[in-house]
């Protein structure tokens, strides 16, 4: 089993995706050969993703700290 990151795209009134030559060649597929597919969207509103987004700007920050305030801000010990 193989998993990769494609793009979808619209043909006429569908949707489709484009699969790359090193999947079609190591799964051995061919024209009407029967796959089955797992949607997962991308979705850049996890932690890690945020994080790893602002890697250059977090460099310099001690992480634990930054989400013990976190924490603080939103979870107000009593």
């Amino acid at each position: 089993m193989e998993r990769t990151i494609v793009h979808v795209k619209k043909w006429g009134n569908s949707f489709g995706i484009v699969l790359p030559m090193k999947i079609v060649e190591k799964e051995k597929l061919s024209e009407g050969k029967e796959i089955i597919i797992t949607v997962e969207t991308k979705d850049k509103t996890k932690v890690r993703d945020v994080f790893g987004m602002l890697a250059k700007e977090l460099k310099n920050i001690n992480t634990q700290k930054a989400l013990r305030d976190v924490d603080k801000a939103f979870w107000p010990e009593d």
